[in-house]
C-alpha cells in the first residue's frame, strides 16, 4: 500500500464519521521553482510552484498550510532539518511564512499558492516581484484536519486571507452540500469566481474604506444565520483573530456548536508580524 492510498483511506474513513479529525502527513521540505504568476481579482496573486519534488508533497484537504522559506536579514537562507517525520527548526529559526495550499496536482507536478496583497509584508513584496524561474524551499503541510461530509449544513466565514482554503473547500464540496459562505473583502474587485454547490449561499461582504481587521461585517453577518431544528451544522471561520472573538463566541454559544463540530482560527493579527495561527 502506497503513502497516498493510506492517507485516502483514512480521510474517507473520517469523511465518512461524525466528526472531524486531523490525518498527519511526513512534513515534506521541497525545494520548488516558481511557474507561474497571476492576479486573482485585485487582491491576490496565484503563484504556480512546479520541480521533481512535487511529487513528494502531500495535499488533501482545503485547510492545509505550509511555511515558504526566505533569507534572515543577513542574507542567509537557513532551513530546518528533517527529523524522521518531522522537522526541526533550529535556532536561529529560519524565516519563514505561512500560506493555506489552494491546489495541489500530482498528475501536473503543480502547487498553488495564493498571496494576499498588502504593503510591508515579507512574503508579499516577495510575491509581487517574483518571476518564473525562481526558486525557494517550502516546508509541510504537517496534516490536515479532515470534515465529515455527514453534516446537515455547513458555515463558512472569513477575509480575504481565508478565501483561498474557502475557494478550495466549496469546489470540494459534494454537489448537494447546503449551508452559508461570508467572505469579507475591500469591494467587488476583490470578489473571484467560485464553484459552490447550488445550496451553499455564497455572500460577499465589502468593507469599503475600512482598514482589513476592523470591520465587524463578518460577524454581524454570521449573526444572521437561523439553523433548522435538529440540523446538525459544521462551523469554519478564520481571517484576523480579533475580528473573529465575536464570532466564536456566537458560534460557541448561540448556535450551540462544540469544538468538536467547529474550527475557528486566527490566520493573522493587526500589527503582529508572522502571527502564529490561533484555533
Amino acid at each position: 500500500m502506497t503513502d497516498r492510498t493510506a492517507y485516502a483511506e483514512a480521510i474517507a474513513e473520517v469523511l465518512a464519521g461524525d466528526h472531524g479529525a486531523k490525518v498527519p502527513y511526513p512534513i515534506g521540505l521541497q525545494e520548488v521553482e516558481v511557474l507561474r504568476v497571476v492576479p486573482v481579482g485585485s487582491a491576490l496573486l496565484r503563484i504556480t510552484f512546479g520541480g521533481p519534488e512535487i511529487g513528494q508533497f502531500h495535499s488533501y484537504v482545503p485547510d492545509e498550510h505550509v511555511r515558504l522559506i526566505f533569507p534572515s536579514e543577513d542574507g542567509v537562507l537557513r532551513l530546518p532539518k528533517r527529523e524522521g517525520a518531522m522537522l526541526e527548526w533550529g535556532n536561529p529559526r529560519p524565516v519563514s511564512r505561512e500560506y493555506t495550499v489552494r491546489r495541489h496536482s500530482v498528475e501536473d507536478g503543480e502547487l498553488d499558492i495564493e498571496f494576499v496583497i498588502h504593503p510591508g509584508g515579507l512574503a508579499s513584496e516577495w510575491a509581487t516581484s517574483v518571476t518564473p524561474g525562481t526558486k525557494v524551499h517550502i516546508a509541510g503541510p504537517p496534516g490536515g484536519v479532515v470534515i465529515p461530509e455527514t453534516y446537515d449544513d455547513y458555515l463558512l466565514a472569513g477575509d480575504i486571507t481565508a478565501l483561498p482554503a474557502i475557494a478550495r473547500w466549496l469546489e470540494r464540496m459534494p454537489r448537494d452540500t447546503t449551508g452559508w459562505a461570508f467572505i469579507e473583502v475591500a469591494g467587488p474587485s476583490e470578489e473571484i469566481p467560485l464553484d459552490p454547490p447550488a445550496g451553499v449561499r455564497v455572500r460577499w461582504l465589502h468593507r469599503g474604506e475600512l482598514a482589513p481587521g476592523t470591520s465587524d461585517l463578518l460577524e454581524q453577518a454570521v449573526r444572521e444565520v437561523k439553523v433548522a431544528a435538529g440540523h446538525r451544522v459544521y462551523a469554519w471561520a478564520a481571517g484576523e483573530a480579533g475580528c473573529l472573538r465575536g464570532i466564536r463566541r456566537f458560534i460557541r454559544d448561540d448556535l450551540g456548536i462544540g469544538p468538536k463540530d467547529s474550527l475557528i482560527a486566527g490566520y493573522w493579527k493587526r500589527g503582529v508580524t508572522d502571527f502564529d495561527r490561533e484555533d
